[in-house]
């Protein structure tokens, strides 16, 4: 007799001792377990979370609480906005978003803070310390 879908999707999974459900089936270059589900290639995890937990809600997407990206154990899985997603995450860009402070100590508000085209941030206070010394001549050299 032939086994069904869930049961081979289910055989896959090993548990770790974290508590993670390892996917073993294949992994793309992120390291997301791939499955294929209804016609296409699928990410593990979300077929794992709509499999125990429901659809996940329009506009939202699953952030691994675990920060292991092939778990599919959907207690470990948050749907979430992207940007509380990206904040949770360990890339450089994620750190920089967290700081609440400039490298020389001054305060990230609306009033300090300037937003370059590209989207970082840029303290004003340093950018006019910057420009003063500049207007003044002196270089860090001479500083």
């Amino acid at each position: 007799m032939a086994r069904g879908w869930a049961e081979r999707f289910l055989d896959r999974i090993g548990e770790s001792s974290k508590g993670c459900w390892q996917w073993s089936g294949p992994l793309d270059r992120d390291g997301y377990g791939r499955v294929w589900h209804n016609g296409r290639n699928a990410l593990a995890h979300r077929v794992a979370y709509e499999m125990l937990r429901g659809p996940i809600p329009a506009g939202l997407e699953l952030d691994h609480l675990c920060r292991n990206r092939a778990c599919v154990n959907p207690h470990h899985l948050d749907a979430v906005p992207h940007r509380t997603n990206v904040l949770r995450g360990t890339s450089c860009a994620a750190r920089r978003a967290r700081q609440t402070h400039c490298l020389r100590g001054h305060e990230f508000t609306e009033d300090t803070t300037y937003r370059a085209p590209n989207g970082t941030r840029k303290c004003r206070v340093c950018g006019r310390e910057r420009s003063r010394r500049r207007r003044q001549g002196v270089t860090r050299a001479s500083a």
